[in-house]
């Protein structure tokens, strides 16, 4: 009978720990995937941490290769970006499933583009503020897919990946 109570009250923690709240306070998750836009097809590593019950803040560093055309000649580009976003999620105020993570929120980010010899199109290293809505879907506790997407800034578009709570 006491290993019965043990286990029932480790799974009633374990179900709370997993509960409505998509990243806890405290918590970290790592973001990797593809994106899509008009400037090629992105590459993307990022970060989120839970600042609070419903609000998460965190990073990204993004790589994209595309080939322009400009004035009857290809040119290669190269774009680096780096940027922090905040988000609020949806879950708590909602009574979403748990497996379900919904956000939006805003974001900021530095995007260095290479411009090769003899490139006069209309790209330019700079400052880019958006904002994006997405979801994930958490198969596990720790291992879930994301898809978000994003407008306000050059790289509008979307990102798709896997999620891996830390």
């Amino acid at each position: 009978m006491k290993k019965l109570l043990i286990l029932i009250g480790f799974m009633a923690g374990f179900n709370y720990s997993y509960g409505q709240y998509a990243l806890s306070n405290g918590g970290t998750q790592l973001n990797l995937g593809f994106g899509f836009s008009d400037y090629g097809m992105p590459v993307y590593a990022g970060f989120d941490h839970g600042v609070s019950r419903d609000i998460s803040v965190g990073g990204e560093l993004s790589f994209r290769s595309y080939t322009d055309d400009y004035r009857d000649i290809n040119y290669n580009l190269n774009v680096v970006g780096i940027s922090a976003n905040g988000n609020y999620h949806f879950n708590r105020v909602l009574n979403i499933p748990r497996e379900w993570d919904l956000y939006a929120g805003l974001n900021i980010g530095f995007y260095i583009w290479n411009d090769p010899a003899g490139y006069g199109g209309d790209h330019t290293t700079g400052l880019g503020l958006g904002a994006q809505v997405g979801a994930r879907y958490y198969f596990t506790h720790r291992f879930g897919i994301n898809l978000e997407f994003g407008g306000g800034n050059e790289f509008a578009g979307g990102k798709f990946g896997i999620t891996l709570r830390l």
